[in-house]
């Protein structure tokens, strides 16, 4: 079977850490620019950057072959460092052997990894990328709504 193509810019932000936050990214399909955002109360900056990569793969149906790009290292390297297994062997313990934190937003990520063929692929926050910027704006901007 041949995997749709899809490229996934996600961001996530938080006024305060926890604080109200917002989430935003940019699906890329063929012609097709699809930008969505959220927010929530009393959450971090962590959250909101699993939140914004969870919220865009939800979007897709069919399994894909993703590039998903991102400013999280925290997010990221869960993947490309192989963190994710470890968390897993060591029933979802850190090397510290404490819980692993936001342990619900890593196991709805870690079921649609599976379901994708993703490729996470990490880029300097707040710097020429205009897609990240542009996902920043979307999170940013969902925290103001929530000051208004």
């Amino acid at each position: 079977m041949i995997m749709k193509k899809v490229t996934i810019y996600t961001d996530g932000a938080c006024s305060g850490n926890p604080g109200n936050g917002g989430w935003g990214a940019i699906l890329f399909y063929k012609d097709v620019k699809k930008e969505i955002s959220g927010h929530l109360e009393n959450t971090t900056n962590n959250q909101m950057e699993l939140t914004a990569a969870i919220k865009a793969l939800d979007l897709l149906k069919d399994p894909c072959q993703i590039d998903l790009y991102s400013d999280s290292a925290y997010l990221i390297n869960a993947f490309r460092e192989d963190w994710i297994s470890k968390w897993q062997l060591n029933g979802f313990r850190n090397s510290n052997k404490k819980p692993v934190q936001n342990l619900e937003l890593w196991q709805q990520l870690i079921e649609l990894n599976n379901m994708h063929k993703i490729n996470w692929i990490k880029v300097k926050g707040h710097a020429d990328n205009i897609y990240n910027n542009r996902c920043d704006e979307l999170a940013t901007g969902e925290i103001a709504k929530m000051k208004k």
